[in-house]
């Protein structure tokens, strides 16, 4: 078996004009060749650099002028582009490059509702561990894993994390990146499943502890979010889904074209039947009809100097969405961001960009 580890590219980004995000035009294909076990999931003990999963991925294009629907980063010539969520269309949103989930990483985890964490260790305390002694948690849309890095030594006990995405690229990372222990040095293990999270179904989730996401809720359907809700509710597991957009931003120098903006940028996450900023309030009333016990609690990103990267790619892509939304601001925006972009690169700029996140307390099933 040939063991393989990497890094994400190193980012850096230029201060530019509105982006657009063009995929590659010639995709580079990876190839890793591993071992398979437990009836072909990729398996990998947490930390070791080893994946286990033969996986052939060729690189689909992302169509011209296709802007990531959480503001993420503008594609270069041969970076990779975005991964999606489900089969299909053309007229599907993209989800994040590697490098902007990279970027995101540690306002995401100072963000995260901490409040939230003590019922959900209350009811994970009353489950009996599955295979090994580990409660299996489920993370979808996992990303690079940045989920499991924060949330896994937050908890109490053995874990063994169950990573769902699309990319195997992206699975990669997050399983050599995964952590080893949990808050009182148990053991975390992780596996890998490429899989669409549009095809949950109880079965899915049989023996499931918890069901984790991060920045999911907004780039899915209405009938994506009740699936995901009956499937909690079918394994009779909780369900904590963190940074979903809530469609407000505030700077700290107001200018009259944030509202504007704000509004464009809130309609472009709605296209195709995407939830946007409206997705917090169907996931309550989606698992609140299944039984569900739910909380919410915001979980801000809080933008100041020391964030001028971030600050500044998701500035590009915040009005990017919202010029692709209403190509009549494009001259005004232009102005607009370029102002901006000098106010974040001199230090100048702070901005609090809104999310929630959600904890859902599915009715326990005879596991618990």
């Amino acid at each position: 078996m040939r063991k393989t580890t990497a890094t994400p590219a190193d980012v850096a980004r230029r201060v530019g004009a509105i982006p657009t995000q063009p995929g590659p035009k010639e995709a580079p294909t990876m190839t890793e060749t591993v071992t398979l076990q437990d009836g072909g999931a990729a398996v990998a003990e947490a930390g070791t650099g080893a994946v286990t999963e033969t996986a052939t991925d060729v690189v689909t294009e992302a169509g011209d002028g296709a802007v990531i629907a959480g503001a993420g980063p503008v594609a270069r010539p041969g970076e990779r582009p975005t991964v999606r969520l489900r089969e299909a269309g053309p007229e599907d949103q993209p989800r994040y490059a590697p490098e902007w989930l990279q970027l995101r990483e540690p306002a995401d985890a100072a963000a995260r509702a901490v409040d939230l964490l003590d019922p959900l260790r209350i009811r994970l305390a009353n489950l009996p561990s599955g295979r090994g002694g580990s409660l299996a948690v489920h993370d979808l849309g996992c990303g690079t894993g940045s989920m499991g890095r924060w949330l896994a030594p937050r908890l109490d006990g053995g874990q063994h994390w169950i990573l769902h995405d699309r990319d195997p690229y992206l699975l990669h990372f997050a399983a050599v990146a995964s952590p080893r222990a949990a808050a009182d040095g148990s053991r975390v293990t992780v596996e890998t499943r490429r899989g669409d999270v549009a095809r949950l179904t109880p079965d899915a989730l049989t023996g499931a502890a918890l069901v984790t996401a991060s920045a999911l809720l907004d780039v899915l359907t209405r009938e994506e979010i009740e699936t995901l809700a009956a499937a909690c509710a079918g394994a009779g597991c909780p369900a904590l889904l963190t940074l979903s957009v809530a469609g407000r931003v505030e700077f700290s120098t107001p200018d009259p074209m944030d509202e504007e903006l704000t509004a464009a940028f809130n309609d472009h996450q709605r296209r195709g039947g995407l939830l946007g900023p409206d997705a917090v309030g169907v996931a309550c009333e989606a698992f609140a009809d299944h039984g569900a016990t739910v909380k919410v609690h915001p979980s801000p990103w809080r933008l100041g100097p020391e964030h001028a990267a971030l600050t500044a790619q998701w500035l590009r892509g915040w009005v990017g969405a919202a010029v692709e939304q209403r190509p009549d601001l494009t001259e005004r925006a232009e102005t607009y961001l370029a102002a901006r972009l000098a106010a974040c690169q001199a230090g100048e700029l702070r901005v609090t960009v809104h999310h929630s996140d959600l904890l859902a307390l599915a009715r326990p099933t005879g596991r618990a």
